[in-house]
């Protein structure tokens, strides 16, 4: 191995490289059929839509306990930390991100690494909830993904070196990128984080071959839309209209909102959905009004970055609840009509299901054990109904330096936080990865100050149960009821993803890798992976062969923002290490 200039270390050998050089380039067509093709996944989601539904059924509920190993590759070094990627696998090479902003290229057959880029980070990066990176994105000759100073990186699929480095926000401002960006139209699309930093969110556009600047969209009421034409912006309507609607003041320049964890596509309908985060600051006494477009699921054309619809969750928002959780399209049949819908499992405990063509609301429930901040959903518009004395105090009214204190039920790290659910299209059902706890909450004074935490409020977690914290659910969005659930010790902190075989899969902070009947919900299989699993599982076809993936290593928000959860899983060791598995040719029921 070698170091170069880049911080690229590339495998020398012969084999490697003739491997990375056989992943043939990612087409458009490859990325909207993603979701069709088991031999290869070449999206984040499994598909633009976001379901996580493999359609192989090899591997399935008669067979799973034959799972085995492959290969383990280690990340190494000393930089560990949370890994929450998704692998993603190309005509048999794995591409796979890691803490710190990494990338690596791993022969999907033996582990073998075949390049891995890290990036330069500066000092002085801001990421609020860990180092954190979530996945590439594939496309032409290329790999590209965030990092945590907010730059977007091309690098050559055979040889990790970049091909381009643009800069999409200042980190010294608190900006970040944490998610994995889509390719949508031969752009790249990505988000930012920094909510609570005082950002103003945006979702932008790249020409993913030059790495030019298509448009930008801003995610906070105010903020100027621009489209690029032969290199100068032209103005494309403020977000929201105008200044001042929603918003007191000038709290709008500075209102966060940051779409954070990426979006997903539907081709229904051509539209990007983006989730957004929490307004700036926390407390909510010092901005009246629904601030909009915090705590929202956004539609935005892929073409411009024009906004064609808002739903928002929480409005004015006070609890830390955000919105970004991803927004998963599916159709379902309803008095002998098909209904194109989306759904998401939001932090403040509510499941939506929206009209994907329009965003309106069709419904919603809880999906948690217990929600305090409201007592229910306004049967027409999904508006929540705020509980008496259930929003944190104002310290402005109160000879003390905070406010009221309340409990709160979700806690801020939500009934669902980042990792995303899953969507089966045999059992009609979503697998939700969620968690039980509260939080006492209370507001503080607070002022901004650029690259300063802009938050002015104080928390502490607590669990909600002695035995119990993460709930692993199967939520019929038709009804609202929980088929069944398997409880966990530890917060459940990775990613889900089911099968055709009715399988659904996902990891614990213990370290397990399990795998569940999706019907009923019984614990089929485990497997200690060594540290906490917190990224999101994949499952492909190779050599006629069905594969499984997994990135484990534990960290993540949890441990740097649990309060007494933290308690729970301070013990817990830290890891970095992609497990790959496979199921043995003679235990598939057809041979």
């Amino acid at each position: 191995m070698r170091l170069n200039r880049f911080g690229i270390r590339i495998a020398v050998s012969t084999l490697a490289l003739a491997v990375s050089c056989g992943a043939q380039a990612v087409t458009d067509e490859d990325i909207l059929n993603d979701a069709n093709t088991p031999e290869d996944v070449v999206t984040y989601g499994m598909g633009t839509q976001g379901q996580r539904f493999s359609t192989l059924e090899d591997l399935n509920t008669d067979n799973i306990q034959y799972l085995q190993p492959a290969w383990a590759f280690s990340f190494g070094s000393e930089k560990m930390r949370g890994q929450e990627s998704q692998p993603m696998i190309k005509d048999g090479v794995m591409y796979v991100t890691a803490s710190y902003s990494r990338v690596y290229a791993i022969d999907a057959r033996t582990g073998e690494e075949l390049w891995q880029y890290d990036a330069r980070l500066p000092d002085g990066i801001m990421p609020c909830c860990d180092v954190v990176n979530r996945g590439v994105a594939l496309y032409g000759d290329k790999v590209y993904f965030g990092t945590l100073d907010a730059r977007l990186v091309a690098l050559n699929k055979d040889t990790g070196k970049p091909e381009w480095i643009k800069k999409v926000a200042d980190y010294q401002a608190g900006y970040a990128i944490t998610a994995a960006p889509i390719i949508i139209k031969g752009k790249i699309i990505t988000g930012v984080a920094g909510g609570e930093f005082g950002v103003v969110g945006k979702v932008e556009a790249y020409d993913a071959e030059t790495g030019d600047l298509v448009w930008t969209r801003p995610t906070v009421e105010g903020h100027m839309g621009y489209v690029y034409e032969d290199g100068e912006k032209v103005e494309n309507g403020i977000s929201g209209g105008e200044a001042g609607r929603t918003w007191p003041g000038d709290m709008w320049k500075t209102g966060g909102a940051a779409p954070w964890l990426g979006g997903t596509y539907d081709q229904d309908t051509d539209s990007l959905f983006f989730g957004t985060s929490n307004p700036s600051p926390w407390n909510s006494h010092l901005r009246p009004g629904d601030n909009l477009f915090s705590s929202s699921r956004l539609a935005i054309d892929p073409d411009d970055g024009s906004i064609k619809w808002h739903f928002q969750t929480t409005p004015h928002d006070g609890w830390d609840y955000d919105g970004v959780n991803e927004l998963i399209s599916f159709n379902y049949e309803e008095d002998g009509k098909t209904v194109m819908a989306a759904a998401t499992a939001d932090r403040n405990g509510f499941f939506y299901v929206l009209n994907r063509e329009n965003g309106d609301f069709i419904r919603g429930f809880p999906f948690v054990d217990k929600i305090t901040w409201a007592t229910g959903l306004d049967p027409k518009t999904g508006r929540p109904i705020y509980a008496e004395g259930g929003r944190p105090g104002d310290p402005s009214v109160t000879d003390s330096t905070k406010g009221e204190a309340v409990v709160a039920q979700p806690a801020f790290l939500g009934g669902k936080n980042w990792m995303p659910m899953a969507y089966s299209q045999k059992t009609g059902l979503f697998y939700v990865p969620s968690n039980e706890w509260s939080m006492d909450i209370w507001n503080e004074p607070v002022s901004y100050k650029r690259g300063g935490a802009f938050l002015g409020a104080g928390f502490t977690i607590k669990p909600a149960n002695d035995d119990y914290i993460g709930v692993l659910r199967a939520m019929d969005p038709k009804t609202g009821e929980e088929v069944w659930r398997y409880e966990n010790p530890a917060p459940l902190w990775g990613g889900v993803m089911t099968t055709a075989g009715d399988l659904v899969f996902t990891g614990t902070p213990e370290g397990y890798l399990k795998a569940f009947d999706a019907k009923t919900g019984e614990e089929l299989y485990k497997f200690n992976t060594g540290s906490g699993v917190v990224g999101t599982p994949v499952t492909w076809q190779m050599d006629g062969q069905q594969f499984v993936s997994v990135a484990s290593g534990w960290g993540g928000a949890v441990p740097l923002w649990g309060g007494e959860v933290a308690k729970v899983v301070k013990h817990f060791n830290q890891g970095g290490t992609v497990w790959t598995f496979k199921l043995p040719k003679d235990r598939v029921a057809s041979q």
